[in-house]
């Protein structure tokens, strides 16, 4: 698999007849789905669950996304999607990048960078990230190619 980030955390998904939209693929909004459950399970493998989120009140909010979608994904298809940590400034911001491959032929189905906000869970404000999260995420952090959106 040729990654566009070395050092990817990669996922697999089976697309299944209820991510099918009225076009015949897999609808747009499932995609977005994907990209959460991609990141949650990274996070988790950084040893940062739902359960830290809640103890230390604090958690990484979706502030934008930016998703191209490349070429559809069909019922039957399998897929993995990688994702990598490449920018944050410790205080309240972080991103990812994420690359969606049909290994079946090796098309990028889609590129995505979603910028998070580091959030107090208990105001739904803004607030510095925890020791826990610069820890965590920024053993994770790589430097980046150049991703073209």
């Amino acid at each position: 698999m040729i990654w566009d980030q070395a050092d990817a955390f990669v996922i697999d998904f089976d697309v299944q007849a209820e991510h099918i939209d009225e076009l015949g693929h897999a609808n747009n909004a499932v995609y977005v789905t994907w990209l959460e459950t991609c990141a949650w399970r990274h996070s988790q493998s950084l040893g940062l669950g739902l359960e830290d989120y809640r103890r230390l009140d604090r958690a990484m909010a979706v502030l934008r996304h930016e998703i191209d979608y490349l070429a559809a994904a069909y019922e039957g298809d399998r897929l993995k999607l990688a994702t990598w940590i490449v920018d944050s400034d410790q205080r309240l911001k972080m991103k990812r990048n994420f690359q969606l491959v049909r290994p079946a032929d090796q098309t990028t189905l889609l590129r995505a960078q979603t910028t998070f906000v580091c959030i107090q869970l208990s105001s739904g404000k803004p607030k510095r990230m925890p020791e826990a999260f610069i820890e965590g995420y920024g053993k994770a952090l790589i430097q980046p190619y150049p991703l073209e959106l």
